[in-house]
């Protein structure tokens, strides 16, 4: 019995009338995300690095040569403000791992690119960051990942339907 066990048992105990079966499910995945989002940290940590610096680098890195992307790009990809981009952007450039280059096909704007040291960070980072991945879904076999993974797809889309996305 776990700690989302206990407080299951105390509902059904003090509301014996609802049915607080998503409680669990719900309390579960909050506990893991937080977990999963400590685990996170602590790789980016070891390379410099924030959950939102890591993500505009490997948004940059996934992008392929020369791993520069308009800004208005990196936006729909990491879907935050323009305010939090350009404070993102600032703390990386300052760090040296990217820079803002003219936009040659549109003088007015700017790109952002990873700088070589950026480059050389985010496939480090991303390395590490994979190796800790598996570790931590280690407890599953192939098979329990592969339905986990189902699963929640389902869960996500209904939410995507609702929304009236097509993410």
């Amino acid at each position: 019995m776990d700690d989302v066990d206990r407080i299951l048992a105390q509902w059904h105990e003090a509301r014996p009338d609802l049915d607080v079966t998503p409680m669990g499910l719900i309390g579960r995945l909050a506990r893991l995300r937080k977990r999963l989002e400590q685990e996170h940290e602590t790789v980016f940590a070891a390379h410099g690095l924030s959950a939102a610096g890591f993500d505009v680098l490997a948004t940059l890195r996934r992008a392929g040569p020369p791993h520069a992307l308009e800004v208005k790009a990196l936006l729909a990809s990491t879907m935050v403000t323009s305010g939090t981009m350009t404070n993102r952007l600032d703390r990386l450039e300052k760090a040296g791992l990217v820079e803002r280059r003219p936009n040659p096909s549109d003088g007015r704007g700017f790109v952002v690119a990873l700088t070589p040291l950026g480059h050389r960070t985010i496939d480090a980072a991303v390395t590490d960051h994979v190796a800790n991945q598996h570790r931590l879904v280690a407890a599953l076999d192939d098979g329990d990942r592969r339905a986990l993974d189902a699963l929640l797809g389902k869960w996500l889309a209904g939410f995507d339907r609702e929304d009236g996305s097509d993410r």
